[in-house]
C-alpha cells in the first residue's frame, strides 16, 4: 500500500502536466466560440502531439527516471503508458461534458473503474491460487511470483486502454484543423491553470512523497494512504459536483442574475457537503471495517476527520473560484494555489519529523482552508457574489463542532445514540433554516 501510494502520487503530477490546463480552457472557449468544431479539433491536436512527444521522451529516458525516483524501471514503463492513454482521453471526456451527455460519460467512467477493480481482484486474490492448483494451465502463464505492484499497474493500464478505445471515435470523426491563433489564446488561459494544477497536486498527493523522502516507514505511509481513502465519500461528492458545475458556470455567465445563481448553488453545496462530512465522521468506526478491513491500518484513522474537512474546504474553494475563471484572470487562481502549496510544503517540513503522517493531514486542511478564505476575500473585490455567509458559516461551524465532539470525546465516540442525536439535530437545523425555500419548492411541484 505504501509503495503504490507513493508511485501513484508521482503519476498525479504528470497527469496535470500532460493536460496543461487545456481541459478548463476547452470549456471556456467551447462555450463562447462560434465554430465549436475548431475548438474541439485544435484542443485534440494539441493534446495528441504533446502526449506523443512525452511518450517517446519518457520511454527513451525511463532508466534515468527510475534512478531519479527510486522506482523500478518496469513500473516507470507502465506508468508512462497509463499517463499516455489517460491524456489522450482528456478531450473526448471534456467533449461529453460540454455536450451534456452525462449518461455516456458516467458509463465509460464506471466501466473504467469496474475493469480496474475486477482485474485487481483477479490478479491479486485469485490468480495465485489458480496457478498453484493448475501449474500447466493458461492462468499459470500469467502468474509472476512477488509481482503484486506490477499487477496493479497492468490492471490500470488495461482499464485505460479500454476507455480510450471507447472514446477513440473522436480522433477519427473530427476534421484535423489546427487554429494557431485560437491555440495561443487557449494556452494563455490554460498555463495558469497548469500552475494551479501542479499546486493542487502538491496539496493533495505530495505528502506521501515527502513522507517517503523524510524516511517515514513505508508501513506507516501505507496506513495513512489506506485511511485517507475513507474520505472518498467527500471526494466523490466534490468530484461529481465539479464535473458538472464547471461547464454550468461558463454557460450561465451571461444570464441575468448569474451571481445570485452561483450564490445559491454554493449554499446548497455547503448544506449537502456538511451532511456528508458529519455523517462520515459520526459513523467512521463502522465505515472503517469494510473500507479498511486490515486492523493494522487503524492507527491512522485519526487523520480521517481532518482529511474529510480538507476535501470539503476544497469543494467550497471550487465554488468560490468561479470568479477568476469567468473574468479570465486564471493567473490569480495560480497564485492562490501556489500559496496553498507553500503552506503544504512548509507545514509538512515542520510537522512530519515530530507528528509523522498526522502532520501531513494538518498541512492539507490548513492549505485548503487558506485557499478557501483567500479566494472568497479576493473574489468579493473583483466579482462580487451575494453569498449567504451567515447561513454558510452556521452550517460549516456546526459541522466542525459536531464532528469534533463525535470523534475526539471518547465517551461520545462510543455512544451512537448521542452521535445520531447530533446528526438529527443538525438536519433539523438545516430544515428550520431552509424551510421557507423547501415549502416553496413543494408548492411549485404540487402545481
Amino acid at each position: 500500500m505504501g509503495q503504490v501510494s507513493v508511485i501513484f502520487s508521482y503519476l498525479v503530477f504528470f497527469n496535470v502536466v500532460l493536460s496543461y490546463g487545456m481541459e478548463t480552457a476547452f470549456f471556456r472557449f467551447y462555450n463562447t466560440a462560434s465554430n465549436k468544431k475548431t475548438v474541439i479539433s485544435t484542443t485534440i491536436i494539441s493534446i495528441f502531439w504533446s502526449t506523443i512527444v512525452f511518450l517517446i521522451s519518457a520511454l527513451l529516458f525511463r532508466k534515468q527516471l527510475a534512478l531519479l525516483s527510486g522506482i523500478h524501471v518496469e513500473y516507470i514503463t507502465y506508468t508512462v503508458w497509463i499517463l499516455t492513454l489517460d491524456a489522450l482521453a482528456i478531450v473526448p471526456y471534456s467533449k461529453l461534458r460540454a455536450e451534456k451527455r452525462p449518461m455516456k460519460y458516467a458509463f465509460i467512467k464506471m466501466l473504467n473503474v469496474t475493469v480496474n477493480l475486477v482485474l485487481n481482484i483477479f490478479f491479486l486474490a485469485f490468480l495465485p491460487s489458480i496457478a498453484s492448483h493448475d501449474p500447466n494451465g493458461f492462468c499459470s502463464t500469467l502468474f509472476i511470483d512477488n509481482f503484486q505492484i506490477g499487477y496493479i499497474f497492468i490492471s490500470n493500464l488495461l482499464a485505460s486502454l479500454i476507455t480510450l478505445l471507447l472514446l477513440s471515435s473522436n480522433y477519427f470523426t473530427i476534421e484535423w484543423v489546427f487554429d494557431y491563433s485560437l491555440w495561443k489564446k487557449m494556452m494563455q488561459y490554460g498555463i495558469p491553470i497548469l500552475i494551479a494544477g501542479i499546486a493542487f497536486a502538491i496539496n493533495e498527493h505530495f505528502d506521501k512523497i515527502l513522507l517517503d523522502w523524510m524516511h517515514v516507514p513505508m508501513a506507516d505511509i501505507g496506513a495513512y494512504a489506506a485511511c485517507y481513502k475513507i474520505g472518498m465519500f467527500m471526494v466523490l461528492f466534490r468530484t461529481a459536483y465539479t464535473l458538472g458545475i464547471e461547464p454550468f458556470f461558463f454557460s450561465h455567465a451571461s444570464h441575468e442574475n448569474a451571481q445570485q445563481t452561483y450564490a445559491t448553488i454554493t449554499k446548497y453545496f455547503v448544506i449537502f457537503g456538511s451532511f456528508i462530512c458529519l455523517f462520515v465522521i459520526v459513523f467512521i468506526d463502522l465505515l472503517k471495517k469494510p473500507l479498511v478491513p486490515n486492523p493494522n491500518y487503524w492507527d491512522a484513522i485519526k487523520v480521517v476527520p481532518l482529511i474529510v474537512l480538507a476535501n470539503f474546504f476544497l469543494g467550497i474553494y471550487t465554488n468560490l473560484s468561479v470568479w477568476y475563471k469567468l473574468i479570465d484572470k486564471t493567473k490569480i487562481g495560480a497564485y492562490i494555489s501556489l500559496i496553498g502549496a507553500a503552506v503544504t510544503l512548509i507545514l509538512n517540513y515542520l510537522l512530519i519529523p515530530t507528528m509523522s503522517y498526522y502532520g501531513s493531514a494538518i498541512a492539507t486542511i490548513a492549505a485548503y482552508g487558506s485557499m478557501m478564505v483567500l479566494s472568497y476575500q479576493m473574489g468579493q473585490k473583483k466579482y462580487p457574489i451575494p453569498y449567504d455567509m451567515n447561513r454558510i458559516f452556521s452550517y460549516l461551524g456546526l459541522t466542525v463542532v459536531f464532528s469534533g465532539v463525535s470523534f475526539y470525546i471518547p465517551y461520545i465516540r462510543e455512544n451512537y445514540f448521542i452521535k445520531i442525536a447530533l446528526l438529527s439535530l443538525f438536519l433539523y437545523f438545516i430544515y428550520y433554516s431552509e424551510k421557507d425555500t423547501l415549502l416553496r419548492i413543494i408548492k411549485r411541484k404540487a402545481k
